[in-house]
């Protein structure tokens, strides 16, 4: 099975995620974090840079990892590397998806996530629960 390697933005503002609801191909319409593919010769951290400029125009900073996923699709492996992120430059204008939300920690259910974006969630959950204070710090960097 052929393995696509992608990376993912958690990208966090005050106590909220920003989510994306894709506008073309086979998973149209489910909602997932911002990225994309990994070009070569390019790091993790370069290839999300590029994809949020290109998908948002905006430049964000990559803070740090948060989880890797890998997960099967019926056609594919996806390895997604996901990175929580801030917003440095622009307004995360909607260049290729339909749809976007900004999620509060109570609102993550409230969208229907592709399936290996429901396993960031997750991730994306105990490590909040697990920092003490995480929206405060992460908000005032």
């Amino acid at each position: 099975m052929k393995t696509v390697r992608v990376v993912a933005a958690l990208i966090i503002n005050q106590d909220k995620v920003f989510a994306t609801q894709r506008g073309y191909g086979e998973f149209k319409d489910g909602w997932e974090f911002p990225g994309g593919k990994i070009e070569p010769g390019e790091t993790p951290e370069q290839a999300l840079k590029r994809e949020i400029q290109e998908e948002l125009a905006t430049e964000i900073r990559v803070e740090q990892p948060l989880t890797t996923v890998e997960y099967d699709y019926p056609t594919f492996h996806l390895s997604m590397q996901c990175f929580l992120c801030k917003v440095e430059k622009g307004n995360l204008t909607l260049l290729e998806h339909e749809a976007a939300r900004w999620l509060s920690y109570d609102e993550l259910d409230g969208v229907d996530w592709l399936p290996a974006d429901r396993v960031v969630v997750r991730e994306l959950r105990k490590y909040m629960v697990s920092h003490d204070h995480f929206l405060k710090w992460f908000s005032l960097r």
